[in-house]
């Protein structure tokens, strides 16, 4: 019994393997990258044709464009169908000894793996359709992850809140979209003071502290999210 218990995997090993049955989940569905990525793509493709070919505007506008694509199609990514944990899913994990904030980092690490790879393959598009200026592109190495993470977690606090429910993705879009925005804001105005060759440092601290307090609540409201579903 003791050697049964001591050879249960701990929380982290708990967490990468939820994340890699997300991730094979999505692999078969392709919800987010093969139906989400092309709608943002199209999205940044309808501003040029809307505002005419005004080059010094669309340079001007297309980073911010960017991040506010990534964050309403984003949202989306980590709403998916396959992100949905059924009662048996859910009864087994409970079984398994699997903490309610283990599985919901464990989505939570799903969901930025998805949104790296959605921000990298809507970058080429903006490049290309906006030509914008790209003298401060090493902060993104950075801000593309932080910025990732912190949607990443709300959106897995989100699914938890809007679980069972008919409107969950509308629902869930609803809460997470107000408190992202501390998050675009942080993500245009780093690029911004690179741009001016001015130190972004605070910019990035502001997604920072937004990633560490949604980690923090998902980590205390786990269990009560749990029990109410």
């Amino acid at each position: 019994m003791t050697h049964a218990l001591s050879a249960a995997p701990g929380p982290v090993r708990q967490c990468v393997e939820l994340a890699r049955k997300d991730l094979r989940l999505e692999l078969r569905a392709g919800e987010a990258l093969l139906v989400t990525a092309p709608f943002g793509a199209v999205a940044l493709l309808l501003v040029p044709l809307a505002v005419g070919s005004d080059v010094p505007l669309l340079r001007q506008v297309g980073p911010g464009l960017y991040w506010v694509v990534v964050l309403l199609f984003g949202v989306l990514v980590t709403l998916r169908q396959s992100a949905v944990d059924g009662p048996a899913q859910l009864a087994v994990l409970r079984l398994c000894g699997v903490h309610p904030a283990v599985r919901l980092a464990g989505r939570a690490v799903a969901n930025a793996v998805l949104l790296v790879v959605f921000e990298l393959l809507l970058a080429p598009v903006v490049v290309a359709l906006y030509d914008p200026e790209l003298s401060g592109w090493p902060w993104l190495l950075l801000l593309l992850p932080l910025v990732a993470v912190g949607l990443a977690v709300l959106g897995a606090l989100a699914s938890a809140l809007a679980h069972g429910l008919a409107g969950r993705t509308t629902l869930g879009s609803l809460l997470v979209v107000p408190v992202a925005a501390p998050l675009v804001l942080g993500a245009t105005q780093t690029l911004d003071a690179a741009r001016y060759g001015r130190q972004p440092w605070a910019w990035l601290l502001l997604v920072l502290t937004v990633d560490l307090l949604v980690a923090v609540a998902m980590g205390l409201a786990a269990r009560q999210l749990e029990e109410s579903a």
